[in-house]
């Protein structure tokens, strides 16, 4: 994937976070977009179990139905878990009229709604893989009503 941002952003910055992947979001939203719709984790564990995903509120709920296996495997689950919370995200920016991502100090990209609030949708999702709650389509779904 050719994103042009992250060479020039990694020679300005070298290497640090927050401010400069802020400032990448402002300078290239839709290649930031991409990168963080990768989730190629999720991708891959939803597809060997015959779940295409296609960043669509429907394709949460289907994710809520999956038999949680990944809880088996402990070096896995975090990472899984922050694929399934940028895979939330991507749904909300992409359904969602006026969601967008934001990048806080720390590096931690969430959603900003078009009402101002800001869903932690990585923290939503290691709390969806770890605990099976809050499902992703009711993060949506009360995301996308306020």
């Amino acid at each position: 994937m050719n994103i042009p941002f992250l060479d020039s952003w990694r020679k300005r910055h070298d290497g640090r976070r927050g401010a400069g992947l802020a400032a990448a979001v402002e300078a290239d939203p839709d290649g930031v977009a991409e990168l963080l719709a990768e989730c190629e984790l999720l991708r891959v564990r939803a597809g060997q179990r015959g779940l295409e995903l296609d960043d669509t509120p429907a394709s949460l709920m289907a994710l809520d139905q999956l038999p949680p296996r990944w809880r088996d495997d402990p070096e896995e689950l975090p990472w899984l878990g922050n694929d399934a919370g940028l895979y939330l995200g991507t749904v909300l920016v992409r359904n969602v009229p006026g969601a967008v991502w934001r990048i806080w100090p720390s590096g931690q990209p969430v959603v900003r709604l078009a009402s101002g609030r800001e869903i932690d949708v990585v923290e939503a999702g290691l709390d969806w893989a770890m605990a099976g709650s809050p499902e992703l389509s009711q993060v949506y779904a009360e995301s996308a009503e306020g």
